[in-house]
């Protein structure tokens, strides 16, 4: 099971994770050892003659949605990444072996490093505070040109780009810390770097682009040219085996001809270099496939169609944009043939770093405005932090927003450190961040009442301090759907988590493997579950005096020791009970997550406030509280596994959509049904005005 960040924030129902975009939709089930590469059900023999081969090679679907659940299956799970060559916290976690020295101590950074860095964000800051207008980019829905401009001058374009080629050569950390700052003036102004560094150009080129292209591109990119991603289709989102978009080779064996139409690509009508995902049929000495293609962004055949727009983000420049047998040379392929969606994938391992860092700085304003407003507003004789139904959620705004700072710090030191493998710690950050942040926002519009409610030019408009809480809430809300939507970034780390045993025990649930290999499988898993299963029995976490170093807060580390095991027992227990209908267990898979998402939040709480204990000890206080939120969170998720209506609703879901309570709809006014839920297209040449824009020269 793979991920996507798909521009697209809705769902067409059960479909398989697959790569990014900016957004993401839908859920899949969860798939199987018959899915895996190397595996004969895996390799795509017999795919029928509208569909391509496991690896995404092929013919191309006659239309989209005519590929199976099986076929769409194998093209996403062909492009995870399945190797384990380096250590990962997260992976272990869900195994029941709580390696606290994969995270503790506290990972260092280079003082070097760090100086160059303070001194970069120490401009960001100052151009921020003097010359970006947050609330002018809300009111227009547009950032100006000489924010671009400005944002060039000192480098923000360029902050993951290596010096060599004109860049600042940031860490995640402190890359993320910029994100922070830039978002808090706008979170459009976030998604615009974030966009163009994290899944842009920039990270795909130098993960796997040649010398040559990293020459010819990089140097454009830190310099100020932004770039976007366009994976999404208006009928393809989390589904990558249906991808229509075509790269067909030229005759003269120069290069490809584009066509196609993609959707929601952020900073789409701005870019002028672009990363497509097209496929490439398979022919004589060529292996086709999902294929990346550097575009230049003013190729002729390019038409920007439109700017979408949305609920948040409303200086967000988002694309839909359609190719016209546009020449790609063969030079502008990054990576080779048929390596797009791993290549998609494997980027996003760190630059999924980025939405969390948002997130967290939007928890840091919101306990700023929490803080202070609770602190001077007074009913009842007494301000309202001093009235309990507030202090709840003031003391949930604080210790969530520490909690996620810790869990998005260690994820950033783990990944600058190349000896991790970061995959389910970057998800996990992901998903936990973006639901936590919500949660906060909304406590926060609660505290505020109606002013909550209210825009920050309302407010000012009668002398109040302009605090713009509603857009806060409108903004974040789609970090539940950007990068991976919550049911998809479920899926993928469920996936993750149960790879261990697909890997050994995986045959045995499948129903097309034989006779032997089903009696192979059985004979890996008797000795790989010979060796587990004890270790789950018990552990440091039932030893008063462990991790006593780590005072206050060693109860709850030897919490979270017991509860590993705890969870990594549940899982096999569900996967001995289910077995092949493991896959369609989503909402158990959900919670199962949801703990491992708590267990590492608690972990990066905890040995981030020991680092700091004798330079910030209040620290202590606040890891104290997170943890006894948490664990009480916990608890109601391990409740939640086996006591629930999931098999009522999924019958109840059946018989919504067929109708059959279709009388509790009376009484309203309906959207109109003359037009289609999912907008179709046909190749050829654009019909519409070009609306791109492009910001004029300095």
């Amino acid at each position: 099971m793979t991920v996507t960040e798909n521009d697209r924030p809705a769902s067409d129902g059960p479909a398989v994770p697959g790569p990014p975009s900016r957004q993401a939709d839908g859920a899949g089930p969860l798939p199987g050892k018959a899915d895996r590469p190397g595996s004969p059900a895996g390799r795509g023999d017999g795919v029928g003659p509208t569909s391509g081969k496991a690896d995404g090679t092929g013919p191309l679907p006659g239309e989209a949605g005519q590929v199976t659940e099986k076929e769409a299956r194998q093209v996403a799970e062909a492009a995870r990444e399945s190797a384990w060559d380096r250590p990962s916290f997260g992976k272990e976690l869900f195994l029941g072996r709580f390696r606290l020295d994969l995270v503790a101590p506290w990972p260092r950074t280079d003082p070097a490093d760090d100086a160059r860095a303070e001194e970069f964000l120490g401009t960001l800051r100052a151009y921020l505070d003097s010359e970006v207008d947050g609330a002018a980019i809300e009111r227009t829905a547009s950032i100006p040109d000489e924010v671009f401009h400005g944002l060039a001058r000192i480098g923000a374009f360029g902050m993951k780009i290596d010096p060599a080629y004109g860049g600042l050569g940031l860490s995640n950390l402190h890359y993320c810390r910029a994100l922070m700052l830039a978002g808090s003036v706008s979170p459009a102004l976030g998604a615009l770097l974030s966009a163009h560094q994290s899944i842009g150009v920039p990270q795909p080129l130098k993960m796997f682009g040649t010398p040559e292209q990293q020459q010819r591109f990089l140097p454009r990119l830190a310099a100020g040219e932004v770039s976007a991603f366009l994976l999404t289709e208006p009928d393809v989102g989390s589904d990558p085996a249906r991808l229509a978009t075509t790269a067909e080779p030229t005759a003269d064996g120069t290069g490809y001809r584009l066509n196609g139409v993609k959707l929601w690509a952020t900073n789409g009508t701005i870019a002028t270099l672009l990363v497509v995902m097209a496929r490439v049929p398979a022919g004589e000495g060529r292996r086709g496939g999902i294929t990346a293609f550097v575009v230049d962004g003013d190729a002729d055949g390019i038409t920007v169609e439109r700017r979408n727009s949305f609920v948040g983000l409303r200086g967000l420049e988002n694309s839909l944009t359609r190719f016209h047998d546009v020449f790609v040379p063969n030079e502008n392929v990054i990576g080779g043939e048929g390596r797009g969606l791993k290549i998609a994938l494997s980027t996003l391992n760190t630059g999924r770093l980025s939405l969390p860092a948002m997130c967290v700085g939007a928890g840091k304003w919101s306990l700023n405005v929490a803080r202070e407003w609770a602190a001077d507003r007074v009913q009842w004789g007494r301000p309202v932090a001093e009235h309990e139904a507030v202090a709840q959620k003031l003391s949930f705004i604080a210790a969530t927003t520490y909690g996620m700072e810790a869990m998005l710090d260690l994820s950033c030191l783990l990944a600058d450190d190349d000896r991790n493998d970061v995959r389910i710690e970057a998800a996990l950050v992901k998903l936990y961040a973006s639901e936590m942040a919500w949660r906060v926002a909304d406590e926060l519009v609660q505290i505020r009442g109606g002013r909550g409610y209210e825009t920050a030019d309302s407010l000012a408009a009668r002398g109040e301090r302009p605090a713009a809480v509603e857009q806060m809430l409108r903004d974040l809300r789609i970090n539940r759907i950007f990068e991976g939507s919550t049911e998809i970034m479920h899926l993928l780390i469920a996936r993750e988590a149960v790879d261990a045993h697909l890997s050994v025990a995986g045959d045995i649930i499948d129903p097309d493997a034989g006779l032997g290999r089903k009696a192979r499988a059985g004979a890996r898993a008797g000795a790989f579950y010979a060796r587990w299963l004890p270790t789950l029995a018990v552990g440091r976490g039932q030893t008063p005096g462990a991790y006593a170093e780590y005072g206050p807060l060693a109860g709850h580390l030897r919490h979270v020791e017991r509860t590993s095991r705890k969870l990594a027992r549940s899982t096999f227990y569900a996967m001995s009970r289910w077995q092949g209908k493991m896959e369609r267990k989503q909402a158990f898979l959900g919670r199962i997550v949801d703990i491992g998402a708590e267990l590492f939040a608690m972990s990066a709480a905890c040995v981030r406030a020991h680092a700091e204990r004798d330079t910030r000890p209040e620290g202590r206080e606040l890891a104290d509280l997170f943890c006894r939120q948490a664990r009480l969170r916990i608890e109601q998720l391990f409740t939640g596994l086996w006591s629930n209506t999931d098999p009522l609703d999924v019958v109840a879901a059946q018989r919504i959509v067929a109708g059959r309570y279709a009388f509790v709809e009376e009484g309203v006014v309906t959207p109109p049904d003359d037009l289609p839920w999912v907008a179709r297209w046909t190749p050829g040449p654009s019909t519409a005005p070009d609306v791109r824009r492009r910001i004029p020269p300095r």
